[in-house]
Protein backbone atom coordinates (compact mmCIF):
# COMPACT_ATOMS: atom_id res chain seq x y z
CA UNK A 1 0.00 0.00 0.00
CA UNK A 2 1.13 3.82 -1.44
CA UNK A 3 1.75 6.11 1.35
CA UNK A 4 1.83 9.36 0.58
CA UNK A 5 3.52 12.21 3.23
CA UNK A 6 1.29 15.10 4.31
CA UNK A 7 3.34 17.42 1.88
CA UNK A 8 2.92 15.10 -1.10
CA UNK A 9 -0.85 14.50 -0.40
CA UNK A 10 -1.31 18.38 -0.43
CA UNK A 11 0.58 18.49 -3.66
CA UNK A 12 -1.66 16.02 -5.47
CA UNK A 13 -4.78 17.50 -4.10
CA UNK A 14 -3.73 21.15 -5.70
CA UNK A 15 -3.16 19.07 -8.72
CA UNK A 16 -6.35 17.45 -8.73
CA UNK A 17 -8.07 20.61 -7.88
CA UNK A 18 -6.26 22.68 -10.79
CA UNK A 19 -7.41 19.70 -13.15
CA UNK A 20 -10.65 19.97 -12.05
CA UNK A 21 -11.11 23.56 -12.47
CA UNK A 22 -9.38 23.81 -15.46
CA UNK A 23 -11.71 21.37 -17.28
CA UNK A 24 -14.59 23.28 -15.51
CA UNK A 25 -13.61 26.49 -16.65
CA UNK A 26 -13.22 24.50 -20.42
CA UNK A 27 -16.87 23.39 -19.95
CA UNK A 28 -18.45 26.22 -19.40
CA UNK A 29 -16.40 28.29 -22.04
CA UNK A 30 -17.41 25.88 -24.99
CA UNK A 31 -20.92 26.47 -23.73
CA UNK A 32 -20.82 30.08 -24.01
CA UNK A 33 -19.37 29.91 -27.18
CA UNK A 34 -21.66 26.89 -28.30
CA UNK A 35 -24.76 29.57 -27.24
CA UNK A 36 -23.66 32.92 -28.72
CA UNK A 37 -23.57 31.42 -32.72
CA UNK A 38 -27.02 29.88 -31.73
CA UNK A 39 -29.18 32.35 -33.71
CA UNK A 40 -32.91 32.27 -31.77
CA UNK A 41 -36.37 32.87 -33.96
CA UNK A 42 -36.74 36.37 -31.86
CA UNK A 43 -32.77 37.19 -33.15
CA UNK A 44 -34.23 36.54 -36.73
CA UNK A 45 -37.42 38.80 -36.58
CA UNK A 46 -35.13 41.30 -35.27
CA UNK A 47 -32.91 41.02 -37.90
CA UNK A 48 -35.66 40.96 -40.61
CA UNK A 49 -37.58 44.09 -39.16
CA UNK A 50 -34.12 45.96 -38.87
CA UNK A 51 -33.96 45.08 -42.47
CA UNK A 52 -37.64 46.29 -43.67
CA UNK A 53 -36.85 49.57 -41.88
CA UNK A 54 -33.68 50.83 -43.23
CA UNK A 55 -35.32 49.70 -46.76
CA UNK A 56 -38.57 51.73 -46.24
CA UNK A 57 -36.29 54.30 -44.99
CA UNK A 58 -34.36 54.09 -48.47
CA UNK A 59 -37.66 54.23 -50.13
CA UNK A 60 -39.12 57.36 -48.27
CA UNK A 61 -39.45 59.12 -51.70
CA UNK A 62 -38.71 58.85 -55.46
CA UNK A 63 -37.54 61.29 -57.99
CA UNK A 64 -39.02 61.84 -61.57
CA UNK A 65 -38.22 63.40 -65.09
CA UNK A 66 -41.31 65.47 -66.35
CA UNK A 67 -41.42 67.49 -69.54
CA UNK A 68 -43.21 68.45 -72.42
CA UNK A 69 -47.12 69.96 -72.41
CA UNK A 70 -46.38 71.09 -68.68
CA UNK A 71 -45.75 74.47 -67.40
CA UNK A 72 -42.82 73.65 -65.13
CA UNK A 73 -41.29 70.49 -66.65
CA UNK A 74 -38.32 69.42 -64.37
CA UNK A 75 -37.51 66.91 -61.84
CA UNK A 76 -39.97 66.33 -58.88
CA UNK A 77 -39.94 64.69 -55.08
CA UNK A 78 -42.72 62.42 -54.95
CA UNK A 79 -43.68 59.74 -52.35
CA UNK A 80 -43.62 55.82 -53.40
CA UNK A 81 -46.70 55.33 -54.63
CA UNK A 82 -47.50 58.37 -56.48
CA UNK A 83 -49.27 58.45 -59.81
CA UNK A 84 -48.57 60.51 -62.99
CA UNK A 85 -51.07 63.14 -61.94
CA UNK A 86 -49.53 64.33 -58.70
CA UNK A 87 -46.48 64.85 -60.80
CA UNK A 88 -48.07 66.70 -63.59
CA UNK A 89 -49.41 68.93 -60.22
CA UNK A 90 -46.15 69.52 -59.04
CA UNK A 91 -45.06 70.51 -62.38
CA UNK A 92 -47.84 73.15 -62.41
CA UNK A 93 -50.31 71.63 -64.15
CA UNK A 94 -50.57 70.73 -67.67
CA UNK A 95 -50.84 73.01 -70.71
CA UNK A 96 -53.96 73.33 -72.97
CA UNK A 97 -51.94 71.86 -75.70
CA UNK A 98 -51.35 69.13 -73.57
CA UNK A 99 -53.07 65.65 -75.66
CA UNK A 100 -54.81 63.89 -72.51
CA UNK A 101 -56.10 60.96 -74.73
CA UNK A 102 -52.44 60.05 -75.06
CA UNK A 103 -51.64 59.71 -71.38
CA UNK A 104 -52.67 57.63 -68.33
CA UNK A 105 -52.87 60.51 -65.52
CA UNK A 106 -53.57 57.95 -62.78
CA UNK A 107 -50.40 55.86 -63.68
CA UNK A 108 -47.95 54.86 -60.90
CA UNK A 109 -44.51 55.91 -61.33
CA UNK A 110 -41.51 54.89 -60.20
CA UNK A 111 -37.93 56.42 -59.51
CA UNK A 112 -35.56 57.73 -62.01
CA UNK A 113 -38.55 57.35 -64.69
CA UNK A 114 -38.66 60.02 -67.45
CA UNK A 115 -42.36 61.50 -68.52
CA UNK A 116 -42.68 63.11 -71.63
CA UNK A 117 -46.81 64.78 -72.17
CA UNK A 118 -46.99 65.02 -75.89
CA UNK A 119 -48.99 68.07 -77.53
CA UNK A 120 -52.32 67.66 -79.06
CA UNK A 121 -51.32 66.53 -82.93
CA UNK A 122 -47.71 65.96 -82.17
CA UNK A 123 -46.59 62.48 -83.50
CA UNK A 124 -46.57 60.25 -80.26
CA UNK A 125 -43.83 57.48 -80.29
CA UNK A 126 -44.33 56.81 -76.31
CA UNK A 127 -45.62 58.73 -73.87
CA UNK A 128 -43.07 57.96 -71.15
CA UNK A 129 -40.03 57.65 -73.52
CA UNK A 130 -39.52 61.28 -75.28
CA UNK A 131 -38.07 61.22 -78.92
CA UNK A 132 -34.75 62.80 -78.15
CA UNK A 133 -34.22 60.59 -74.90
CA UNK A 134 -31.77 57.49 -74.73
CA UNK A 135 -34.44 54.92 -74.02
CA UNK A 136 -32.08 53.28 -71.22
CA UNK A 137 -30.49 56.15 -69.36
CA UNK A 138 -33.61 58.64 -69.90
CA UNK A 139 -30.97 61.29 -71.14
CA UNK A 140 -31.78 64.02 -73.59
CA UNK A 141 -30.45 64.02 -76.69
CA UNK A 142 -29.03 67.85 -77.46
CA UNK A 143 -28.56 66.38 -81.05
CA UNK A 144 -32.12 65.75 -81.62
CA UNK A 145 -34.32 66.72 -78.63
CA UNK A 146 -37.42 69.16 -79.26
CA UNK A 147 -37.43 72.63 -77.68
CA UNK A 148 -39.65 71.42 -74.96
CA UNK A 149 -37.31 68.97 -73.59
CA UNK A 150 -34.61 71.30 -73.54
CA UNK A 151 -36.58 73.39 -71.50
CA UNK A 152 -36.79 70.46 -69.34
CA UNK A 153 -33.09 70.96 -68.11
CA UNK A 154 -32.28 72.49 -64.75
CA UNK A 155 -31.67 76.83 -65.55
CA UNK A 156 -32.34 76.15 -69.62
CA UNK A 157 -35.24 78.56 -70.59
CA UNK A 158 -36.79 79.51 -73.89
CA UNK A 159 -34.01 81.74 -74.88
CA UNK A 160 -31.45 79.22 -74.32
CA UNK A 161 -33.18 76.33 -75.87
CA UNK A 162 -33.97 78.42 -78.93
CA UNK A 163 -29.94 79.41 -79.05
CA UNK A 164 -28.72 75.26 -78.92
CA UNK A 165 -31.27 74.08 -81.49
CA UNK A 166 -29.62 76.94 -83.68
CA UNK A 167 -25.91 76.23 -82.77
CA UNK A 168 -26.75 72.55 -83.59
CA UNK A 169 -28.73 73.28 -87.09
CA UNK A 170 -24.95 74.76 -88.25
CA UNK A 171 -23.28 71.78 -86.35
CA UNK A 172 -24.23 69.20 -84.45
CA UNK A 173 -22.69 68.16 -81.01
CA UNK A 174 -20.22 65.91 -80.88
CA UNK A 175 -19.45 65.52 -76.75
CA UNK A 176 -22.18 67.14 -74.17
CA UNK A 177 -19.19 69.71 -73.04
CA UNK A 178 -19.78 71.40 -76.60
CA UNK A 179 -22.93 73.04 -75.47
CA UNK A 180 -21.09 75.36 -73.69
CA UNK A 181 -20.15 77.45 -77.06
CA UNK A 182 -23.98 78.40 -76.71
CA UNK A 183 -23.82 82.32 -75.54
CA UNK A 184 -25.32 82.07 -72.12
CA UNK A 185 -24.54 78.08 -70.51
CA UNK A 186 -20.93 78.47 -68.98
CA UNK A 187 -19.50 76.06 -66.94
CA UNK A 188 -21.69 76.35 -63.95
CA UNK A 189 -24.97 75.42 -65.95
CA UNK A 190 -23.54 73.23 -67.76
CA UNK A 191 -22.62 71.44 -64.14
CA UNK A 192 -26.35 71.25 -63.12
CA UNK A 193 -27.79 69.65 -66.74
CA UNK A 194 -24.29 67.25 -67.69
CA UNK A 195 -25.70 64.13 -66.00
CA UNK A 196 -29.23 64.87 -67.89
CA UNK A 197 -27.92 65.30 -71.53
CA UNK A 198 -26.35 62.53 -74.09
CA UNK A 199 -25.00 63.29 -77.67
CA UNK A 200 -25.57 60.71 -80.20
Amino acid sequence: MLYFSKKEQLILTSIVVVILFMSIFNFLRKDKEGTAGDITIEDYFSELDQTEEAESEEADEIMVHISGQVYNPGVVVLKPGARLIDAVNLAGGLKKEADLDKINLSKKLSDEEKIYIPKIGEEYIDVYESEGSNSSTGKIDINTCSKEELMSLPGIGEVLADRIIEYREKSRFKSIEEIMNVSGIGKGRFEDIKDLIIVR
